[in-house]
């Protein structure tokens, strides 16, 4: 779907020339279909996928009662970019395919697997342990070893995961928050604990590249060291 305007443009139109079948709308309807104020000329209408079945086996992140589409989709993104491929929502959660969430995921949707309206019941489905992320919890993200796969539990922006997610998880960690504030968005959390999770996939069991421990101020002072780099192929 495409206005009369963004038709006579030639890039638009050789992308909306791409669908099976091209519509072509008066500007001020189109304006009308979208609740943006200045939205893009250019639209395509998608079935919404059928529901899936939970993958037992997959990289997953499970979405505890998310209510901000904003959140909601940046996980999706996060989730996207880090190769966790499948996200869990259950009950509670914003929709996945709703319009907020789709504009914030910015088309991650369609490289994910993405199952909704699920109970906690229904993750005994999974084969992967849970991970959840709490603020009571001594064992601090940088320092816990973390599984592979695993499925990541974030909970809701003001209660966090509930506590019966919470007694199903294998592992809790909690993010180092110096500052002394409380005031890590759920989204920024997510982004950092599967960052996390990808940096010890990538340098578990890799040497150290020219780097000594001894005379490094993170490795001396017990923290988290992140001037160890793959190793590069030795002979």
């Amino acid at each position: 779907m495409i206005s009369a305007a963004a038709w006579g443009q030639p890039a638009l139109r050789a992308l909306a020339q791409w669908a099976p079948r091209v519509l072509r709308v008066p500007d001020a309807l189109f304006d009308g279909l979208s609740a943006l104020p200045s939205p893009a000329r250019i639209g395509y209408l998608l079935p919404v996928p059928a529901t899936l079945a939970i993958d037992p086996q997959a990289a997953s992140v499970v979405l505890d009662r998310l209510q901000d589409a904003g959140n909601v989709g940046s996980i999706l993104r996060s989730a996207a970019a880090f190769g966790v491929g499948q996200v869990l929502a259950l009950q509670g959660t914003a929709a996945l395919w709703s319009p907020k969430v789709l504009r914030a995921g910015m088309g991650a949707h369609f490289g994910l697997r993405l199952v909704e309206g699920l109970q906690a019941d229904d993750l005994a489905a999974l084969q992967v342990p849970l991970v959840g992320t709490s603020l009571a919890t001594d064992h601090l993200l940088h320092r816990a070893t973390l599984p592979w796969p695993c499925a990541w539990v974030l909970g809701h922006e003001g209660q966090g995961v509930s506590a019966d997610l919470l007694a199903r998880c294998a592992l809790q960690v909690r993010i180092p928050q110096p500052g002394g504030e409380e005031s890590l968005n759920v989204a920024a959390a997510a982004a950092i604990c599967l960052h996390e999770s990808v940096r010890q996939r990538e340098t578990r069991g890799r040497p150290a590249d020219d780097h000594s421990g001894s005379d490094c101020r993170f490795c001396v002072s017990g923290g988290v060291c992140y001037n160890i780099r793959p190793s590069r192929a030795r002979v």
